[in-house]
């Protein structure tokens, strides 16, 4: 068996103060912590506001294209027409037929001025209902 030299070992010195030492330590701490905590900028949310959702920055997944048409108004006819047969998105809901029902009660309208995709944008999310429209 080899044993070491005590040239070999570093000797730590003996702190006769370990626990002033230890206060020391830790009120030091304290104080870092302290002033990062100030130097953070103060919420002034409540527990309340963050439980309740944010809507500040939604906005919409269609992007509706410029009509160059000067009087374009969709007439509440034509969106009772369109709200008539809603998709709602459950399982037992066809997407493709509800979108071939759609389009085809689209294409009986134009208006000068209006392509009908600006129409079919427009007038998409009144065919949707419960859980289709909060997907879109």
């Amino acid at each position: 068996m080899r044993w070491r030299n005590q040239r070999d070992q570093v000797l730590i010195l003996l702190d006769h103060e370990v626990e002033a030492a230890a206060r020391q330590h830790s009120e030091e701490a304290r104080k870092r912590k302290k002033t990062e905590a100030s130097m953070a900028a103060p919420d002034p949310r409540g527990l309340r506001d963050y439980a309740l959702p944010q809507a500040s920055g939604i906005t919409s997944s269609i992007v509706n294209p410029t009509v160059e048409a000067n009087h374009f108004e969709l007439s509440p006819a034509l969106i009772t027409f369109v709200e008539q047969d809603n998709f709602g998105g459950h399982p037992s809901d066809n997407p493709n037929v509800h979108f071939r029902k759609f389009l085809a009660k689209c294409d009986t309208i134009k208006l000068n001025g209006v392509t009908t995709d600006a129409i079919r944008l427009r007038l998409f999310p009144f065919s949707l209902r419960d859980r289709a429209s909060d997907w879109l």
